[in-house]
């Protein structure tokens, strides 16, 4: 399971010229699911995104984690974070998971999250999506599962 996260003083998901989702200070995290991923990697991922310690205490070091500070998370779905281009220019998909895999650790991952703590707002899994976000920083992280298994 792979996420980009952005932290973010804005940033909302349109779908048809509709808001589907939107948060104030938070993430924006952009999350991939590939088919080796379980229930596992969706718990780990979680309680490191929430506790992930990058936003300003009062001596202005990033210190403070979304718990800390109650900011919330926008989820969207984004297959193409397991993008291969090792043969050619034209990026292959084959080791993201299968869509309905992938939606329903997509929503276990955002329910997850909202167990913790962390308020969840969602883009919509399959659809065609602007994003629209001001990064807060610029602060981009890139976590991959990969690294944490045993």
């Amino acid at each position: 399971m792979r996420a980009v996260v952005q932290r973010v003083s804005e940033a909302s998901v349109t779908v048809d010229g509709v808001v589907t989702g939107k948060i104030d200070n938070g993430f924006l995290v952009l999350l991939g699911v590939t088919a080796a991923d379980t229930s596992e990697q969706v718990r780990v991922l979680a309680g490191k995104i929430a506790r992930l310690r990058v936003f300003r205490d009062a001596q202005e070091k990033m210190n403070l984690s979304l718990l800390d500070t109650g900011g919330k998370a926008l989820v969207v779905s984004q297959f193409t974070l397991y993008a291969d281009v090792t043969k050619g220019n034209r990026p292959s998909f084959i080791h993201a998971a299968p869509p309905e895999q992938a939606n329903s650790l997509y929503e276990e991952f955002c329910a997850a999250l909202g167990e913790l703590g962390i308020g969840v707002e969602k883009g919509v899994f399959g659809a065609h999506m602007d994003v629209r976000l001001l990064n807060d920083g610029p602060v981009t992280i890139c976590l991959d599962t990969d690294i944490w298994k045993k």
